[in-house]
């Protein structure tokens, strides 16, 4: 009896990202949902600039590539032009939460009826290792050497608690990918966006903790360990805002 398979919804393309990157974790979650809810032939999915940027060959439904930060506001374009389609952006932190800030506040604001899949890694991966606005105090990056100073930096953004000041958004969850359970309550998060953009709710942003084990110079099983002792703490998980229980 076969127990485990490759998802519909992504193709035979091998991935290019590093050894122990959990970004194909994260797309086998979001190929699962979109196969769970029988809706490829209706998905359309927005790539962002970013180690993702090639999302378009690993997803089988249509797919767009976007202007750096720009995802959200393609997928407001999209999804307005054809309100039957399933909308979704799969975006790094480098770009939701700094060149695509505004896109990402506004498209939060207006509830739009779109799925944005978060990947905070906090740092910039593409690029070389870059400090992100995610990134934690103290962190060394490429242009941190001595850790993110948030004297001079400022402090990482936390985007779901940011974005749950605001009236508009449907359904906001933090969750993480350095274990079985927490994989597991991704793909329960990830589906329910998903779910939600079905059911015509509005705006839903999950935000998966992720590693990156090359640009944090570590070994895979260290950069899990690394993201459980320090970004968990500072990015808790959990649901910031789901509007379909605080109306009951």
């Amino acid at each position: 009896m076969k127990v485990f398979e490759k998802p519909k919804a992504l193709t035979d393309a091998p991935f290019h990202y590093c050894p122990g990157c959990t970004h194909g974790i994260i797309h086998r979650l979001v190929a699962e949902a979109i196969d769970e809810l029988g809706i490829e032939g209706k998905t359309i999915g927005v790539a962002p600039v970013g180690c993702a940027v090639m999302a378009y060959n690993y997803f089988a439904c249509d797919m767009i590539e976007a202007a750096h930060g720009r995802a959200p506001a393609v997928a407001t374009g999209v999804k307005r032009s054809c309100p039957d389609n399933i909308v979704f952006t799969y975006q790094g932190d480098g770009d939701l939460a700094s060149i695509g800030m505004a896109e990402t506040v506004h498209s939060a604001a207006r509830n739009e009826n779109i799925t944005v899949i978060f990947v905070n890694n906090a740092i910039y991966g593409m690029t070389g290792g870059q400090m992100a606005p995610t990134s934690l105090p103290g962190q060394v990056t490429q242009t941190s050497p001595y850790g993110r100073d948030v004297n001079h930096c400022g402090y990482p953004v936390k985007v779901c608690e940011m974005l749950a000041q605001l009236e508009g958004p449907e359904y906001l969850e933090r969750v993480a990918v350095n274990n079985v359970a927490n994989i597991r309550k991704a793909g329960k998060a990830i589906k329910k966006a998903f779910e939600n953009q079905i059911n015509k709710k509005g705006f839903s942003l999950i935000e998966v903790v992720s590693t990156c084990p090359t640009n944090w110079g570590m070994k895979p099983t260290d950069a899990l360990k690394w993201l459980d002792e320090n970004m968990l703490p500072y990015y808790p998980l959990g649901v910031y805002k789901d509007r379909s229980k605080e109306e009951k």
